[in-house]
C-alpha cells in the first residue's frame, strides 16, 4: 500500500479518473452506471466539484487513478448541510485497506467543510462496501426495492448515512 498516495483531485488526474471510472463501471456490480460518461461529461463533473470546493480524492499509483471517493453537496438552500458520497476502486485494488483510507480521508475534509450528514447508495449485494461503510460510521436508513436493472437483474440499493 506504500507506493499507493491519497491526493485531492486535479484537472490532470481527469482523463486518469475516468479510465478508473470506466473499468469499475463495466465490471456491471458496483456503480449505477454501465460505462463511463464521455471525457467532457467527465471533466464537467470533477470542475464542477472542485469549483464548489467539494472533496474530491483519488488514489494514485504513479500517475494513474486506481480509486477515487467524492462528496457533492446538495445545491438546495435546504439541504446545503449535506452530500451525497460516491467511491469506487479499480479491480486489483481492491481489499488492501484502500476504500478506509479513501472514505476517511473524504470524510474529514466534508467535516472540515462544515457538512452536517453524507449519504450514499449501495447495491445490496456488495456486501464488502456495506462493512466498510458502517465501519466508518454510516448507518443503515432504508432499502429502496429494485432500484437498479442491470443485464435483466434487478438489484436493491441500501439508504446508508452518516451524521457527523
Amino acid at each position: 500500500m506504500s507506493e499507493i498516495v491519497i491526493e485531492p483531485m486535479r484537472p490532470e488526474f481527469i482523463e486518469s479518473f475516468r479510465e478508473a471510472l470506466d473499468s469499475v463501471s463495466r465490471e456491471r456490480r458496483y456503480l449505477s452506471l454501465l460505462e463511463a460518461p464521455p471525457l467532457e461529461a467527465t471533466k464537467d463533473f470533477v470542475m464542477g466539484l472542485l469549483e464548489k470546493g467539494n472533496p474530491q480524492f483519488v488514489a494514485l499509483v504513479g500517475d494513474k487513478v486506481v480509486g477515487w471517493c467524492d462528496i457533492q453537496r446538495g445545491t438546495r438552500e435546504t439541504q446545503s448541510h449535506r452530500g451525497t458520497l460516491g467511491m469506487g476502486i479499480v479491480d486489483g485494488y481492491r481489499e488492501q485497506g484502500l476504500g478506509k483510507r479513501l472514505i476517511t480521508t473524504t470524510l474529514d475534509a466534508a467535516r472540515a467543510m462544515g457538512l452536517h450528514r453524507v449519504d450514499l447508495d449501495v447495491h445490496a449485494d456488495n456486501t464488502r462496501a456495506a462493512r466498510l461503510y458502517e465501519k466508518v460510521g454510516f448507518q443503515r436508513e432504508g432499502v429502496a426495492r429494485d432500484a437498479v436493472l442491470i443485464d435483466g437483474h434487478y438489484i436493491d440499493l441500501i439508504k446508508m448515512a452518516i451524521i457527523f
